[in-house]
Formats: C-alpha cells, sequence, structure tokens
C-alpha cells in the first residue's frame, strides 16, 4: 500500500501524543512492505519548503508554514491534501479534527484512494484555541465524519460520542505507551534539581490550559505536604502569556520545580523517580504521557474525565473530581500518606497497560482497516449530522456513577477508584 499522512507535525517527535503516536506506528508500517509519505511543517522540521527526509523507512516531506498561532496546521494540512491529490495513494490518513477539514479533497479528486481519519481528542473543547479556531476545529469534525472512509478514536469515549452525535460508527483503536531508553541508576539529574527519588509529584505534558497545571500547583501549595516537591514538565504550544503566568506564580516557591520539555535519558528518569504522577486535565482523547507512567509502575492519579476512567478505574489509580480544588488537594494528602496502597495501584496498572496497549496490536489494526477499505467495493454512506437531545447529551458529561475520592470519605479503603 500507498500511504499519505497529514496533520502530523513532523518527526522526530519533539512534543506531542499525535507525533509520538506517528513514531511508533509508521516505521512499523514500513517495515511490513508499505510505503508512509508523512507531510509534516517547515516550522517543526526546520526544513527548507519541500524537503524530504527518512525518519525510520518513513518519507518526511517538509511543507510551508506561516507562523500565525493556530493557523498552521490548517495551512499545512491544506497544502499536504493537495499534495496527496496530486498522487497516487491507496490510503490518506489525516491525524486530528482540524486538518480534517480537508478530506473533502482527495475525497473529490482521487476516486480510487480511502480516507481516513484518527481523532485522539475532540480538541475543539480546548481552552488554549480562540473562537475562530475552534470553529474551524468543529468544522474538521463534521467533514470527518462527512468524508472520511474510516475514523478511528483512541478511546471509547470518543467512540459514544460520535455514534450518539452524528450515528457515525468508528474504530476503536487505543494508543499504547512508549518505551523509554535506560536511564541513570545514580539519578544524576534528578539529584541536581534537588528532587529525591519518590518523593515528588510529577505533572508531564504540554502546559497548556486544559491540562490544569495551574489546579495542581493551588492544590501541592494550599496541601504543603512534607518532604515533598512538585515537578512541572512539559513544552509550550501557543500558550506563552498562560506558561508565563504560571512561572510567576511559582517564582518563589523552592518545593515546585520547572524542569522544561525533558526528552530521552532525562525524560526516562524524571519519570522513574517520581512518587506520584499527576494529571489533572479537563479535555484528553487517551493520554500517552499517562500510559508511559503506568508502564513503568508508577503510581498515578487523574481528574475524573471518562479516558482518565477507562485507564484508572478497577484499582489501577486515584480519580478526583474534575475542576475540584478540594477534591484534588484531598486525594494528593491521602496519597502521599498511603504509599503501600499506592504500590499495589501501580502493580495493577502496570499489568494492564501491558496486557491491553501495544505498537504491535495498534499497527495491525490500522492496517487491517486499510486493507479492509481498500477491499471494500461497496459506496461507504456517512450519515448527516442530527440533533441530540438534552438527555443525550447529558450521556457525554460524567454521571454520577463518577468515582471521586472526597476528602469527606476517604478511609482505609477508599483508596481505590471503584467500579
Amino acid at each position: 500500500m500507498k500511504i499519505a499522512v497529514i496533520g502530523v507535525k513532523g518527526l522526530p517527535p519533539k512534543q506531542g501524543g499525535i507525533e509520538h503516536y506517528c513514531a511508533e506506528v509508521y516505521p512499523r508500517v514500513v517495515a511490513q512492505g508499505h510505503s508512509v509519505d508523512l507531510f509534516a511543517r517547515s516550522s517543526y522540521t526546520d526544513c527548507r519548503w519541500f524537503e524530504n527526509y527518512d525518519f525510520g523507512g518513513v518519507r518526511v516531506i517538509s511543507l510551508p508554514t506561516f507562523d500565525f498561532r493556530g493557523i498552521d496546521a490548517f495551512i499545512s494540512s491544506a497544502f499536504g491534501a493537495i499534495a496527496c491529490s496530486a498522487n497516487q495513494y491507496d490510503i490518506i490518513h489525516f491525524h486530528a479534527l482540524g486538518p480534517s477539514l480537508f478530506t473533502w479533497l482527495p475525497r473529490l479528486t482521487l476516486k480510487q484512494a480511502k480516507i481516513v481519519v484518527t481523532c485522539q481528542g475532540l480538541d475543539w473543547q480546548r481552552a488554549k484555541w480562540g473562537n475562530f479556531s475552534s470553529r474551524l476545529i468543529l468544522a474538521g469534525e463534521k467533514a470527518a465524519v462527512r468524508f472520511a472512509h474510516g475514523l478511528i478514536v483512541v478511546s471509547k469515549d470518543l467512540q459514544s460520542y460520535f455514534l450518539q452525535t452524528y450515528g457515525r460508527q468508528t474504530v476503536y483503536i487505543p494508543n499504547a505507551a512508549a518505551h523509554y531508553p535506560e536511564s541513570d541508576p545514580n539519578f544524576s539529574y534528578g539529584t541536581s534539581l534537588n528532587l529525591m527519588q519518590g518523593r515528588y509529584m510529577l505533572f508531564l505534558g504540554r502546559l497548556v490550559p486544559e491540562k490544569r497545571p495551574d489546579l495542581l500547583i493551588e492544590a501541592f501549595c494550599k496541601l504543603k505536604p512534607p518532604g515533598w516537591k512538585l515537578v512541572l514538565a512539559g513544552g509550550i504550544s501557543d500558550t506563552k502569556s498562560y506558561v508565563s503566568q504560571l512561572l510567576n506564580s511559582i517564582a518563589n516557591n523552592r518545593e515546585i520545580v520547572f524542569a522544561g520539555e525533558l526528552r530521552g535519558e532525562r525524560l526516562a528518569e524524571i519519570v522513574r523517580g517520581a512518587g506520584l504522577f499527576v494529571l489533572p486535565s479537563d479535555v484528553e482523547g487517551l493520554p500517552l504521557a499517562m500510559l508511559e507512567a503506568m508502564r513503568e509502575g508508577i503510581s498515578v492519579m487523574g481528574s475524573d474525565i471518562p479516558p482518565h476512567q477507562q485507564l484508572l478505574s478497577e484499582g489501577r489509580g486515584i480519580l478526583f473530581q474534575a475542576g475540584n480544588l478540594d477534591s484534588c488537594i484531598s486525594c494528593l494528602d491521602w496519597a502521599v500518606n498511603h504509599p503501600q496502597e499506592l504500590a499495589t495501584m501501580a502493580s495493577n496498572a502496570q499489568r494492564y497497560v501491558e496486557l491491553n496497549y501495544s505498537w504491535e496490536h495498534i499497527t495491525a489494526e490500522n492496517l487491517k482497516l486499510y486493507r479492509t477499505l481498500l477491499n471494500s467495493s461497496a459506496i461507504i454512506k456517512t450519515p448527516e449530522p442530527h440533533s441530540m437531545r438534552m438527555a443525550e447529551l447529558s450521556k457525554l458529561q460524567p454521571t454520577s456513577n463518577t468515582i471521586v475520592v472526597q476528602k469527606t470519605v476517604i478511609s482505609e479503603r477508599a483508596t481505590v477508584s471503584e467500579k
């Protein structure tokens, strides 16, 4: 098969779950005898326009982009869709909803090609986007529903969303955890940051409003757990003013460490040394950083949004009420005082990830979908969006069976998010 990939910043991955996903999947696809062209952004690759280079057998093609906040993804995706339309690809795979705005172009110009979209999350909900960008991303969602032959989602919550909102069937293929390299057993980098192994909480991810590092900072500052520090590790994504506010809020707090964007051995060392990984997000698809922490056997706490419930339920981690400061403080307090229970959760989580999330399986499922679409002689019809009643909308929100650990109910047995 000849496959084109659109909507990715570039490879090798520097930040972003989509880039790490593609770095794992597409070299494996090439290893099975297929060709992959990945259309990237010149602003990310630092290459001249239309230059190409090899990454694990994948041909990465650098497309023109312009330094306009929130618009560069649309521009590069438009160029990618145009470039695809001039070539004979079997599969054209769009990643994320914004770039999917241009799925109509190859659908109309390339009758033999099959269009696939992977939705890693409902990006129009993310707080960093303004009203105009959010509307464009939502338009991309509707275009994906209308024009994609195959629509992949990474969580069961997203699968329910597309079925309830559009009546659209999707294919559930989850993410998996990256394999970290060997790290320094002496914990030298962590020591240089004045950290002690097992005695710091770690936030790992892009520093954007919807991931709520601000909530975690406030909870940590109010709790002041003795002997513990908080580490913030992550890059900036169109959020310079937000990050500036975060840095100002922690400037005089020696117990909070801003480590910046970490990669390779340093990233592995800081994750493996953490006593608790915390992801307080309001919006996620299926977070790779959380999966990676679980795979490494690190105790995990997260907000009770559906993707986190999928990963942390049944005794695999702690859930607190999303956006609720008191609930976050209560859960942090419980965590630092119950190390044995946390260790049991971490062991359960590690075993669960190893059994259920593998890049080999994900690659096989993508190729299975490609072959199914190419071998289908029937015209694939996609439904028009339809209205939802308010009762149906309520299904998309956390329900009464969402598990939270509140300050008033914490007890020796309330350590686990129950079914």
